[in-house]
Formats: C-alpha cells, structure tokens, sequence
C-alpha cells in the first residue's frame, strides 16, 4: 500500500490531464481535490491483491459537463455521497475506485480515504476519461440480476440548493436519471455509485490505472521542474515515451464545430492541420480525410505546443495556438471491460452521430 502525498496530488492532476483526453473534470479542482485530501489527513492507495479478498468496492466520481457555467461541487460533497452509500448499502464498503483517469477524477477518492478512512484502489472503470458513467460502469449494464444503488449529492446552492438522491434500479437507467440531476443542479453532481465485490473489479476494471497517471504525472513534472528552455517540446516528448503514444497532427487549433453544453455533455469539434476531433466532453475520435485513425477507447490527447500540457475543451478559448495532437493505442493500456460495452458505446454513437462501435478494439484481459 502506498500513502499518497501532496507530490502525487501534482503528478495525478498533471498524468490525469492527459488521460483526460479533454474532459475529466477541470485543473484546479483536482489541485484543490488533491491538495485538501493529502493536508487534512493521508489517502491510502491499494492494489488489487493488497485488500482482504471479500472486500466491497464502491465507484466515487463526479457527473457533468465540464464546460458548463452555474456547476458547483464543494469537497464535503464528494464525501456526503459515499458516506450515505455506506449507510444505505447492503454491504460494507471498504474501497473506492474512480471511474476513469483525469485531470480532477484521478484523485476521485482521495478525500473520502482521508475522511472516512476507505482504501482507494489502484483501478478505474476506464483508464482514460469518458462522457457516460456507463462508460466507466465495469460491465454492469449487462450483469444478470445486478442492482445498483448510486448517491448523488452536491449542486449550486446558490441556483438550487443542495441536492441529495438515492437511486436504485439498472445502472442504465439509474446514470440516466443521475446525469439529468447535473443538469438540473447547475451542471455537475458528486456521486458514489455500483457496489462490487473486488472479484468483479479485477475481472473488469482497468487495474493499476492510477499508478499509470502517476507515473506520467511524475516525468511531465520532471521536464517542468527541469532547466530546458523548450519545456514544452521535453514535455510532449516525455508524455510520448511514457505512454508509447503517436504524434497525428501538429497546427494551429480550430474549431470545426463551435462548442455546445446541452444534456449534460460538451458538444462539437477541433480541428488541427487536415485532423478533425469531435468531442462528447471527451475526445472520442480522430479523422483525416474521411479515414479514422483513433476512436475511443484509445487516448486521444491534445497537448498545447508552448507547454506541452493537456488541452481541456473547456479551455480552447477562440484556439489560434499551436497544439499537437497524441493518439495512444487502448490495446496498449489496461483496458476495463465497460470501456468495450456496445451497450454503452450506443448511446455515445447515437448522441453524436459518428460511428464508434465498428472500431472497437477486443479486450483480451
């Protein structure tokens, strides 16, 4: 086990930004996240094989649109969700793992081993980060039998309140009604959600994936920390080598199709050079000239030229700057079971009216 310090916040925001692959909740509130979790006590990360084999792992994350305007997640939220899921769960919960890698939702998780003292697990329901919870749902919508109980809690009290729900149904139409509840709360809700046996986790989730944005976090902060005077170039270059990823456009970043924040989800599409890039929150595709060459669930990242950092569409502004897009192979990383759920990948391909499911790669672990 592994006590996480306020320099593995740092490299989990910075590693998580990458895998955020444009969504993956937002910067600063993974520094705040971060910073909070590991100064008021000491997350603790465990591997799979490290807790008591009958352990019960809860999944901790957040749901929304990260681009839209009136959304409100205080840290206590994180927190009132999973204690409340512990409270009404029919088994004792003693880990958490966040749904997927990014630049807030690595750290998911951090705050409630610090408070409530759960272990949080060295997986994800998705190595990189997606636009549904079902994306990051480990294969439940298809379980036989399976019952989900997910607490959502938080919302701009200012607009509308506090909110807190307890849902219980199919996880399909349970992450329906909770991605409704962002947007009726101002835009993003805090959540603790699918109980599972830690059997089913190493079955289906993406394991080590924390490990894994660490890891990328800690040599991007070494070329940032470092004397270069192209720190951008040493960056991309260090993200490139860690991740075994490819460089598929370089240029001035556009906008094929301006951002739109309507359902809960960030709509539109960059473009870089002869690349285009739509996104549902998340970078969920690359095209040139009518030919695709990545499609979730491979990492699809766009990293700023000047810096070498993460792009989060939230942040692209008018564009005009030089960025550089980095496509990693999803075969090449752990791969959870949800990442590859036609069920869930329909809805994707139905909302954004581009073909996802063909390009599915087989998971093989």
């Amino acid at each position: 086990m592994r006590e996480l310090t306020d320099r593995d916040a740092r490299h989990a925001v910075l590693g998580g930004g990458v895998f955020a692959c444009g969504g993956g909740g937002w910067e600063h509130h993974g520094v705040l996240m971060g910073g909070l979790a590991t100064t008021v006590n000491t997350p603790v990360l465990a591997g799979v094989d490290e807790l008591p084999a009958d352990s019960w792992v809860a999944t901790v994350a957040a749901i929304g649109a990260p681009a839209a305007k009136n959304w409100e997640i205080r840290p206590v939220d994180y927190v009132d969700a999973l204690r409340e899921l512990m409270r009404v769960s029919e088994h004792p919960i003693t880990a958490v793992m966040t749904g997927q890698n990014g630049y807030s939702t690595t750290v998911n998780g951090w705050i409630q081993s610090s408070l409530l003292g759960v272990k949080v697990l060295d997986a994800a329901g998705d190595v990189r980060a997606h636009p549904t919870g079902k994306l990051g749902s480990l294969g439940l919508t298809t379980r036989p039998g399976y019952t989900t109980t997910q607490v959502v809690s938080g919302g701009n009290r200012a607009l509308h309140g506090h909110f807190l729900s307890v849902s219980t149904g199919l996880v399909t139409t349970c992450d329906d009604v909770l991605r409704d509840i962002s947007v009726r709360t101002g835009g993003f809700i805090a959540s603790a959600r699918n109980v599972v046996e830690l059997d089913w986790v190493k079955e289906h989730a993406a394991i080590g994936a924390v490990t894994i944005a660490l890891d990328l976090g800690e040599a991007m902060a070494a070329e940032l920390d470092s004397r270069r005077r192209n720190k951008g170039a040493a960056v991309i270059d260090a993200v490139l080598a860690r991740t075994g990823g490819r460089v598929v456009a370089r240029g001035a970043l556009e906008h094929a199709v301006p951002t739109a924040t309507r359902g809960g989800w960030d709509h539109g599409t960059f473009r870089v050079d002869d690349v285009e890039v739509p996104y549902l929150n998340e970078y969920m595709a690359v095209t040139s000239g009518g030919e695709r060459l990545a499609t979730y669930p491979d990492t699809i990242a766009i990293l700023r030229a000047d810096s070498g950092l993460p792009l989060a569409v939230k942040d692209a502004g008018d564009g005009g700057f030089e960025v550089v897009v980095v496509v990693v192979d999803a075969t090449t990383l752990p791969l959870a079971s949800s990442a590859t759920d036609p069920v869930s990948l329909a809805e994707c391909e139905d909302i954004m009216g581009i073909e996802l499911l063909r390009y599915l790669p087989a998971r093989t672990t």
